[in-house]
């Protein structure tokens, strides 16, 4: 159980659940409630495959590039943590959703579901070092398949979130979502620092 709510925490902020929501929402005000449906749907399986994806090859994946699972912890630690960071201080980077530029691209196009829905806002950077680190981490199949139940149970909740997501943006407002980034990212910055830690420690930079 701890395994899984490790997991649930940490993709529930790279993910970002509660941002998306309000990126739909800016993104499909013209569109039909049909059509939102089915952009989320598409949106939610094509991220859905490519976390999968990495959660299954991680471990070949590391092997190929020659990256210990020390170095990794530590460095998904870091970058979890510069996440964390921007959540707190409500500043807007590419790490868990999309750029300036990349908005502006989607504004123009007609499905939004592969870009920016599935890929960076649902399966982004943060997210796929998450499910790397989360899934290589994992010492039995059961906290593996832990991992997997967690990236499912947050993609459902994604998908839930997008059908809902212009009565939550009016619900919540910009004050609601700036509260629960900010409490999340206190929480995950916490985490970042044990992934650090746990990574330094298992390298044997320190002595044992």
């Amino acid at each position: 159980m701890n395994t899984f709510l490790v997991a649930f925490a940490t993709l529930f902020a790279t993910v970002g659940v509660a941002d998306i929501a309000f990126i739909f929402a800016a993104l499909t005000k013209d569109n039909s409630p049909a059509q939102r449906r089915t952009f989320a749907t598409r949106g939610v399986l094509i991220a859905l495959a490519i976390l999968l994806f990495f959660a299954v090859l991680g471990n070949a994946i590391l092997d190929v590039f020659g990256i210990t699972i020390p170095a990794l912890r530590t460095a998904g630690g870091v970058l979890l943590l510069l996440i964390a960071i921007d959540m707190v201080f409500a500043r807007h980077s590419g790490g868990t959703g999309t750029t300036d530029e990349e908005e502006r691209e989607a504004r123009q196009s007609q499905d939004i579901s592969v870009f920016p829905l599935a890929m960076p806002l649902m399966a982004g950077p943060g997210a796929i070092s998450a499910v790397i680190l989360l899934t290589t981490g994992a010492t039995t199949d059961l906290e593996f398949w832990l991992v997997l139940a967690a990236i499912v149970v947050i993609l459902a909740l994604c998908w839930l979130t997008l059908l809902i997501a212009i009565p939550i943006q009016r619900l919540l407002g910009l004050t609601g979502l700036s509260v629960v980034s900010r409490v999340v990212g206190i929480l995950l910055a916490a985490l970042a620092v044990q992934f650090v830690f746990d990574g330094i420690k298992a390298s044997g930079l320190l002595g044992g």
